[in-house]
C-alpha cells in the first residue's frame, strides 16, 4: 500500500484501557496494547461493603498515554504518521463533576483524594435512593413521564441518579461542581482541548440510555421535574447540555500538546465517544435482528431496530431505547447483566479465601496464591461440566450486584438454594453459570414479548475466548446458535470503525463494518435435550426469584 491510512480505538473498560491500531481499509489489527489503572489496581476510593466504586481522572490520563504509546511502539518507524484519527468507548454510566472548564473535581488540589469528586464508575450502586425517587416522581408528578424511552425503569447505575446522590452527601462537591461529564465525552473532550463544559460534544448514545435524553422533550428532562425531585438539582439543565451527537462524527481535533505527548500528528479528528458496549456493538458487526452480547464482568445486550418496525413500541424493563445511538438511522435498545463474570470472580475468591488466610501458616508462597488463582475457574469448569444438569439440586439467582434488566433493581441479592451435603463447589459453580445463563435469556424473552425479533445470538467480550463451558450452558439455556466474534479486541475495533467514519474514509459507519469486521471465530450450537431441559429449570428460576424478590430488597 503506498499511502496506508489507520486508526486508533480505545477502550476505557472497568480495569484498563486498550489502545488498537487498525488498517482502516481492511480492518487488519496492527498493534494492541493495555494499560492498567493504578490506582483502581490498589483498591483505592472503593467500598465494595456499600457498593462504591470511584476511579480517579488521572488513572484514564497516565493509562490513555501509555496504551498509545505501548501500541505505537510496536509498529515500524514512522507508522504514526499514517494514523488518521482516534475514537473513544467508555464504561457507561461513568460520570464526574467537573469545573466550568470540564476538569473533573478531583483534578483540582482541594478534591484530588475526594472519592466524591471522581469518576463513578457504572458498577457504583450507591444511588439506590435516588433512582427509586426518579422512578416514583417520573410515574406519579402529573406530567410526562420521562423513563418512557429508559424501559420505565430508571437505574442507580446512571448519571441522574448519581449526580443527585453525590450533591446530597456532598456540600463541598455541590458548590464546586459547575456540571457533570460522561467518561466516553471527557476523553475526547481532553484530546481535542475543549476547555468549557458547555461546548464538549455530548454523545447521544449516553445522553439517551443514561440521562433521559430524547427529542421529544427537548433534551433532557425539564427544569420543572428535576427542582421537583430535589431543589439541589436547580440550574444544572442549564449547565449541562441541549444537543448530542453520534459517533461517526468528530467531536474536534487532536491538540499540538496530545499530538506530542502522543507521537501523533496534530489535527486528526477524534470521534464523538459512546458507551462501550455499543462500539463494541459496532466493532462484532451488529445488525437488524442481532442481539450482541458483550460478556465480560457484566453483560450488555444490544440490538437494533428499524424505525418502521419499532414503530410506536415502548420498550418496558430495559435500558432505553434511543434514535442511532449505535447505527445512524437505527434505534438502539440496550439491556444486560450487572453481573457476569464477577460472580465467577466471587465464587474463586470465596474459595481462594482459607488459602490467602492461612497462608503463612500453610507455607504457601505468593506465587503459590497466583497460580491457585489462575487455574481454580479452569478447573471448575472442567469438573462442573462433567456434572450431567439433571442430577444437581442447586439453583441459582444471578442478583449479586443487583438487577439491570429486565427492570432495574439494584437492591436485589443473590440466592444459592438447593444446597445439600452433597452440594459440592463444581455442583454450586453450575448453578451460578446457569443463573447467569438464565439471565441472558430472561433478557431475550423480553426483548420478544415487546415484538422485537431476535433472529442470531452474537457474543464477544472476555467471556467467550475463555470459557467454552460457560458459552455452551448460554447456548443451551437460550436454546439458539451463539456465534463468537474474531476480534479479541472487539471494542477497541468498534471505537477504530468510528474514527474511520469521522475522518471520512469510508461513506458511513455501515460500510466501515463492512470493511473493517473480523468476522466469527466459532459457534455454539445448542444441545436439544438439555435446552428442554433448561427451559423447565429456567421456570423455577423464574419462580425463585418472583417469590424471593421482597425478601431480597429487606436484605
Amino acid at each position: 500500500m503506498g499511502n496506508p491510512q489507520y486508526v486508533i480505538g480505545l477502550d476505557f473498560g472497568t480495569d484498563s484501557v486498550r489502545a488498537l491500531i487498525a488498517a482502516a481499509d481492511t480492518g487488519e489489527e496492527l498493534a494492541t496494547e493495555i494499560a492498567y489503572y493504578k490506582r483502581w489496581g490498589q483498591g483505592l476510593y472503593c467500598d465494595p461493603l456499600v457498593n462504591q466504586f470511584r476511579q480517579h481522572p488521572l488513572d484514564y490520563l497516565e493509562s490513555l498515554e501509555a496504551c498509545i504509546t505501548g501500541a505505537l511502539a510496536k509498529l515500524p518507524p514512522g507508522a504514526a504518521k499514517h494514523v488518521a484519527g482516534i475514537g473513544v468507548g467508555a464504561t457507561g454510566s461513568t460520570p464526574s463533576p467537573v469545573d466550568r472548564a470540564g476538569r473533573p473535581l478531583a483534578l483540582l488540589d482541594e478534591f484530588k483524594a475526594n472519592p466524591n469528586g471522581m469518576f463513578n464508575l457504572w458498577k457504583d450502586h450507591t444511588a439506590v435512593q435516588e433512582a427509586a425517587e426518579i422512578n416514583d416522581l417520573a410515574k406519579n408528578w402529573g406530567g410526562v413521564d420521562f423513563t418512557k424511552y429508559s424501559g420505565r425503569v430508571y437505574s442507580s447505575e446512571w448519571l441522574w441518579s448519581k449526580c443527585l446522590h453525590i450533591s446530597r452527601v456532598d456540600r463541598a462537591v455541590r458548590e464546586a461542581a459547575y456540571s457533570w461529564v460522561e467518561l466516553c465525552d471527557w476523553i475526547p473532550a481532553v484530546l481535542t482541548g475543549t476547555e468549557d463544559s458547555l461546548k464538549m460534544k455530548r454523545s447521544r448514545c449516553a445522553a439517551g440510555h443514561k440521562a433521559m435524553w430524547h427529542e421529544e422533550w427537548g433534551g433532557l428532562p425539564s427544569e420543572e421535574f428535576l427542582v421537583k425531585l430535589d431543589p439541589l438539582l436547580q440550574g444544572l439543565r442549564t449547565r449541562l447540555y441541549e444537543k448530542t451527537y453520534t459517533s461517526d462524527q468528530a467531536a474536534g481535533h487532536l491538540t499540538p500538546a496530545w499530538a506530542g505527548r502522543l507521537g501523533l500528528t496534530a489535527g486528526i479528528p477524534v470521534a464523538v465517544g459512546a458507551i462501550d458496549a455499543h462500539v463494541g456493538a459496532i466493532g462484532g458487526g451488529i445488525r437488524e435482528k442481532s442481539m450482541m452480547k458483550i460478556m465480560g464482568t457484566s453483560t450488555c445486550d444490544i440490538i437494533v431496530v428499524s424505525k418502521e418496525d419499532m414503530g410506536e413500541t415502548l420498550v418496558e424493563g430495559m435500558c432505553g431505547q434511543v434514535d442511532s445511538s449505535v447505527i445512524p438511522g437505527l434505534i438502539g435498545v440496550e439491556a444486560g447483566q450487572s453481573a457476569f463474570g464477577d460472580i465467577y470472580a466471587w465464587f474463586r475468591e470465596l474459595l481462594l479465601w482459607p488459602l490467602a488466610a492461612l497462608q503463612i501458616d500453610l507455607g504457601l508462597t505468593d506465587e503459590h496464591l497466583q497460580r491457585a488463582k489462575e487455574r481454580i475457574l479452569v478447573k471448575l469448569a472442567e469438573e462442573a461440566e462433567k456434572i450431567d444438569p439433571a442430577a444437581t439440586t442447586v439453583l441459582a439467582l444471578d442478583w449479586l450486584n443487583g438487577r439491570r434488566t429486565p427492570f432495574a433493581d439494584q437492591q436485589l441479592k443473590g440466592v444459592l438454594a438447593g444446597l445439600t451435603l452433597g452440594s459440592d463447589a463444581p455442583r454450586i459453580f453450575r448453578a451460578l453459570v446457569e443463573a447467569t445463563a438464565f439471565g441472558s435469556l430472561a433478557i431475550a424473552e423480553q426483548f420478544k414479548q415487546q415484538g422485537l425479533e431476535i433472529g442470531e445470538v452474537i457474543a464477544q467480550g472476555g467471556i467467550p475466548k475463555r470459557s467454552d463451558f460457560v458459552m455452551q450452558v448460554t447456548a443451551d439455556v437460550m436454546n439458539m446458535p451463539i456465534k463468537v466474534v474474531q476480534s479479541d479486541q472487539t471494542g477497541a475495533l468498534g471505537a477504530a470503525m468510528c474514527a474511520a467514519a469521522a475522518a471520512d474514509l469510508h461513506q458511513d459507519l455501515i460500510e466501515t463494518q463492512s470493511k473493517m469486521g473480523s468476522g466469527y471465530s466459532h459457534e455454539y450450537v445448542p444441545n436439544p435435550d438439555r435446552a428442554r431441559f433448561y427451559q423447565e429449570l429456567y421456570q423455577k428460576y423464574l419462580d425463585m426469584g418472583e417469590r424471593l424478590a421482597p425478601l431480597l430488597r429487606s436484605l
